[in-house]
């Protein structure tokens, strides 16, 4: 049988963050998938749970003949992307999955679901995705539904939230230059490019997919810097002046910065989620 999907978990030192989340992963009710844990050599004994985890899935899958398997990869690598493109090489399955060590499934039924959406929708090449609960704010961050040049500049969805066909990570791999926002232009590079033939379809369903636990190397203050410095050079990388310009205009116009810190407030962030959400679901062009 094919690999649907491949899981993909990068770490460093994670500690028990790395066990939390891979447990999250054993207890989803749809089976066809394996584990790719691509560690950078960590020294705080985090992977002695993922070795154990090795011996007893030997064992098991002698005796039942299939259950999912897990791979571990100890190998140095330059930063978190550069770990990522690792792990994508050592992968099988068709859909690729990102799980960040200390998030978890947001239920064990989210590959089953992933797994009818697709099946419902499915196309040659494409990226399928979901929402995301924000632990910080303890609100669920609904998706753009439909991606548009836009929405491009302006709210991709997070990576926490897609699977990815596996063709687009290896004709397109994370550029390791891009410190925090390689994922972004992965993604945009999938939305404008051409060289996949047929296109890419981007796949919608209002899934929650992840507890996101969120404060991690992206949002500190410093990079922060670095992500809004980096946005500006991917976007002149797949967009014209003349639409940079106009989408900025249109993000000034509707009080962008202010949106942002309302969402990311834990007092304000539920009503204006909510709102996102009736916005969404009423069929606004976005």
């Amino acid at each position: 049988m094919d690999v649907e999907f491949s899981i993909l978990v990068v770490c460093l030192n994670p500690g028990d963050k790395l066990k939390k989340t891979l447990l999250s992963i054993r207890e989803q009710t749809y089976q066809n998938y394996e584990i790719i844990v691509k560690d950078g050599c960590s020294t705080d004994g985090s992977v002695d749970f993922v070795k154990e985890e090795l011996r007893i899935s030997a064992e098991e899958i002698r005796k039942t003949d299939g259950l999912p398997s897990i791979k571990l990869v100890e190998k140095k690598d330059s930063g978190i992307y550069d770990a990522m493109n690792q792990a994508v090489l050592e992968s099988k399955g068709r859909y690729l999955y990102f799980l960040n060590c200390g998030d978890v499934f947001y239920h064990k039924n989210v590959l089953a679901d992933i797994h009818k959406l697709i099946g419902e929708n499915n196309s040659e090449t494409g990226i399928y995705y979901g929402n995301i609960y924000e632990r910080r704010t303890g609100q669920m961050v609904a998706s753009n539904p439909r991606m548009d040049a836009f929405g491009c500049y302006r709210n991709v969805p997070c990576h926490q939230a897609c699977f990815y066909d596996r063709k687009l990570l290896l004709a397109h791999p994370f550029e390791t230059k891009y410190r925090v926002r390689a994922d972004y232009e992965q993604f945009l590079w999938c939305f404008f490019t051409e060289e996949i033939q047929g296109g890419v379809s981007f796949v919608y369903g209002d899934i929650p997919v992840v507890d996101y636990e969120g404060g991690g190397f992206s949002e500190t203050r410093i990079n922060k810097k670095v992500s809004a410095s980096e946005h500006k050079e991917i976007v002149r990388k797949y967009m014209p002046p003349g639409r940079i310009w106009k989408y900025r205009i249109l993000m000034l116009l509707t009080l962008a910065p202010l949106r942002t810190w309302i969402a990311g407030n834990s007092v304000t962030s539920g009503i204006y989620n909510r709102l996102k959400k009736i916005y969404y679901g009423k069929g606004v062009k976005s």
